[in-house]
């Protein structure tokens, strides 16, 4: 009985030791340097439409006859494109065409990748 109760008193008299911060006398780290940092990379422009599905086929392309140009436009859903309503929930049921829908995407090459699609 008097064991565990001298390990408590123990470990309550080293925890404040053990937790305890050096005390700062406002000295820094030493001298401080900048350096210049260069950074590569492509600019990927997002661009969004408006329109109305035309066809969707899940995890593959989305064909949506766009609003400005009453012709259709594929977009290609590839990697983290998400198809969310209003509220950002994500759909995992099918478009069906005519459902309004905006498309958030970058063009890459000749496809233009979905960020995500905005359903109405």
């Amino acid at each position: 009985m008097k064991k565990p109760i001298t390990i408590l008193v123990c470990c309550a008299l080293l925890a404040p030791l053990a937790f305890a911060q050096p005390e700062s006398k406002g000295k820094g780290q030493g001298p401080s340097t900048t350096e210049a940092v260069t950074v590569t990379g492509t600019i990927i422009k997002m661009t969004s439409e408006e329109g109305s599905a035309a066809n969707y086929q899940p995890v593959k392309t989305l064909v949506v006859r766009e609003d400005r140009s009453n012709t259709p436009g594929s977009y290609v859903l590839n990697g983290r494109g998400r198809v969310v309503n209003k509220n950002g929930e994500v759909i995992q049921t099918a478009i069906k065409p005519g459902t309004r829908v905006h498309i958030y995407y970058a063009n890459v090459g000749d496809s233009r990748m979905v960020d995500r699609v905005v359903v109405d």
